[in-house]
């Protein structure tokens, strides 16, 4: 029985789907992001998306995680771009990406950057949970210059835009980009006085800064282990318990930090690449499996978590899917 367990810490099996790399913002540690004009530069193709997402299906993946450069739109390049395929906005195209997920049989989780309360309302039906990286309440210019969507006041608006809307929300911290660490506290009491007004967060992500060849902070060091030991203890005394803390598996080593508070291991994927950090690789499942420390259980997930299925946290144009996936405990069903 699970009740044996001191410890459960839980994941999803996803595809990772990078609609568009192309981005307002210009942060200083960002490998991703392209300019129009860049011969890099690409929006994925819908019969490309629906071959991914027929894979992720027969790999047994739950979840469709799709992401992009944030408001995109701006831009008239891209903009061409979008309508060469049949869109005026992104999120007319976005809202058919979710559909077709959900014909496939993957529940979507959205994280197309900051959005307005209207925007949230439209992509809501089509979600089982959604996401935004806080990343940092302070302001930082070598990271950030250039940067409109990262700043504090606007991301914690579109944080809150979700609560309203009892959408299960994924959010998190980037440690090691110039904060201190009053920087990392204050971050996460506001996510938890989010959380107490809304209830919505599910899970905060601690995800430590990698350098990126190519950018301004390339040469910037990233946060020691011991950095990183210190704010998943944080996390897991300020947020409450319901919350859980996330910490990429493929970017460090997770168990060090699930003795410190750590319960979840995010999104891995059996098909698809870490868009974001392409040069690390996710693990295997059967390979964390056999790593589990002593009185740990691994468990998978959906991308709602269990709590907002049984409060009903979803809509009915995806009930029938998530009644098909989770089994009575709320957790992936075991086949």
């Amino acid at each position: 029985m699970e009740t044996q367990y001191s410890h459960v810490v839980t994941y999803s099996k996803n595809v990772f789907i990078p609609v568009t790399n192309m981005c307002r913002n210009h942060c200083g540690y960002c490998g991703f992001r392209r300019s129009p004009d860049d011969p890099q530069a690409y929006i994925m193709q819908p019969v490309r998306i629906e071959e991914i997402l027929k894979r992720g299906a027969k790999s047994g993946c739950t979840e469709a995680l799709f992401t992009f450069g944030e408001r995109p739109d701006e831009d008239e390049g891209y903009l061409r771009r979008l309508k060469a395929i049949g869109y005026d906005r992104t999120l007319d195209y976005l809202l058919n990406l979710c559909r077709m997920a959900i014909k496939m049989g993957l529940l979507p989780h959205c994280n197309p950057g900051v959005l307005s309360y209207e925007e949230f309302a439209l992509l809501k039906p089509l979600n089982a949970s959604m996401g935004l990286m806080l990343e940092t309440t302070a302001h930082l210019q070598a990271a950030h210059e250039d940067c409109p969507g990262k700043v504090p006041e606007k991301r914690i608006e579109t944080i809150a835009n979700a609560g309203k809307l009892k959408i299960p929300f994924t959010t998190g911290l980037l440690v090691g980009i110039g904060e201190i660490e009053d920087d990392r506290i204050e971050s996460l009491k506001l996510i938890a006085r989010l959380h107490r007004k809304y209830g919505h967060i599910q899970e905060v992500i601690i995800q430590n800064f990698t350098p990126k060849p190519g950018t301004s902070m390339e040469h910037h060091p990233p946060p020691s282990i011991d950095e990183m030991i210190r704010i998943v203890e944080l996390a897991r005394e300020i947020l409450s318990d319901d919350v859980a803390v996330q910490v990429p598996p493929n970017l460090i080593s997770p168990w060090m930090l699930v003795k410190h508070g750590a319960t979840d291991l995010g999104g891995i994927s059996p098909v698809t690449i870490d868009h974001i950090n392409p040069e690390h690789e996710w693990p295997a499942v059967e390979q964390l499996g056999q790593k589990v420390g002593r009185n740990v259980v691994l468990r998978e997930r959906l991308p709602i978590y269990p709590q907002y299925i049984r409060q009903g946290w979803f809509s009915e144009d995806i009930r029938p899917l998530v009644q098909h996936l989770a089994g009575d405990d709320g957790y992936r069903k075991v086949k």
